[in-house]
């Protein structure tokens, strides 16, 4: 079944992407969520149109997008966390933690565009994370996770 995406769906494409899935996941989950529309012949001229419009904004955006990942160059974040025995913490940090303390820097971005490596995170030291501006735009941050002072 072809589907044209019309929002960004995990691991399987952006807005406005032609894709390929299975008839039940495209009958039963993505056109009845509004995530997608079957791709008719008259469908697929719209989005041509569209995507030729698109190209020329399209720059605009991807450079503000770079602006916004260029402020992450020298920047260090900290978060504090309360910790318990050892380096183990009271709960967890997540990527919402993360856009919370990048957010406090300058850097807005919305949390479900950050991936932290592993998951997660249990214990104090120093992470990576995946953060996504735009699809072209992606850049890499390392972080801290501190013990809070007692």
């Amino acid at each position: 079944m072809e589907l044209i995406l019309k929002n960004d769906v995990e691991n399987l494409g952006f807005t406005d992407d032609l894709v390929t899935v299975k008839n039940g996941y495209g009958r039963n989950f993505l056109i009845p969520n509004g995530h997608a529309v079957l791709a008719t012949p008259s469908a697929k001229k719209v989005l041509a149109e569209t995507l030729k419009q698109r190209g020329y904004k399209e720059k605009k955006i991807i450079e503000d997008a770079q602006k916004e990942a260029d402020k992450l160059n020298g920047l260090e974040v900290k978060i504090t966390a309360k910790t318990g025995e050892g380096d183990k913490l009271f709960g967890s940090v997540s990527n919402a933690n993360l856009a919370e303390a990048l957010e406090k820097e300058g850097v807005t971005l919305d949390k479900k565009f950050i991936t932290v490596a592993g998951g997660t995170i249990k214990r104090t030291g120093k992470y990576d994370a995946k953060l996504r501006f735009h699809r072209e735009v992606v850049s890499d941050f390392s972080f801290d996770v501190v013990a809070e002072a007692k």
